[in-house]
């Protein structure tokens, strides 16, 4: 979830549909601690886990401006947990890929998106056993809007993001993304966050809807994320929640 998360943090700057400037970029440091009582089965419907799962994550995500419109991102991870079947730790995904600032003006911008990611021996997908899937292959398109003035309680500079993806997947069924973020500065340092996650795989295979709420504080070229994430409907998945800590660095 780093690159989703990732969508935004210091407003439209730091989104996925704005690329970064030639020769600027950010570092973002991930903590996740997600556990789950509760599972969705394949009507869709809660059931009792017969054993909690509990899945950590310590997630890198780092981009870099190559050039104006053309931005390098790195996805990696460090993941442990345990469920019924399995006690696992190992690395996750780790993923390479290129946005391309296909269009963009004051107060909007459209990107696009293509990676690589070689799986790990953790969990490279939220509903796969450890280990399985091996090499994917992702595109994804991002739109992004900003207000440049107040509008009612909403204060200048917040912003609204969606994105749709399409993951190509050796090991694990192909699958289709949609997330969406809205981000309010509602103090010049203080930053909002209203994000969800959703997505399935082919062939009625599982999916999922995760949602999640943060407050981030700038420091400097720093920033501190806090926050919680809970899956709240799928099939097939997990009814994983738990708290979020993230570390930002722009330079």
């Amino acid at each position: 979830m780093i690159g989703l998360a990732a969508a935004v943090l210091a407003g439209p700057a730091a989104a996925g549909a704005w690329t970064q400037s030639k020769g600027h970029g950010q570092v973002i440091v991930k903590f996740e601690a997600m556990n789950a009582t509760q599972g969705f089965d394949p009507s869709g419907d809660l059931q009792p886990l017969a054993v909690d799962r509990r899945d950590t994550v310590l997630g890198v995500f780092a981009e870099y401006g190559l050039a104006e419109g053309l931005t390098l991102q790195l996805k990696a991870d460090w993941q442990s947990g345990e469920d019924q079947f399995v006690d696992y730790e190992g690395r996750g995904p780790l993923e390479i890929g290129v946005a391309w600032q296909a269009w963009r003006d004051d107060n909007a911008a459209f990107s696009l998106y293509a990676g690589y990611a070689d799986g790990g021996e953790g969990r490279n997908a939220g509903y796969a056993p450890p280990g399985q899937g091996d090499q994917d292959w992702e595109v994804r398109a991002s739109l992004g809007g900003s207000l440049d003035q107040s509008w009612g309680a909403i204060p200048q500079g917040s912003y609204v993001e969606v994105q749709a993806a399409r993951r190509m997947r050796q090991g694990l069924p192909d699958e289709t993304r949609m997330d969406f973020t809205a981000g309010s500065r509602f103090r010049p340092e203080w930053l909002l966050l209203a994000q969800a996650y959703g997505g399935q795989a082919d062939d009625g295979g599982p999916k999922w809807l995760s949602v999640e709420a943060s407050v981030v504080r700038d420091i400097g070229d720093w920033s501190l994320q806090a926050g919680w994430r809970q899956t709240v409907a799928g099939r097939e998945t997990p009814a994983s929640g738990g708290p979020i800590i993230g570390v930002w660095r722009r330079f």
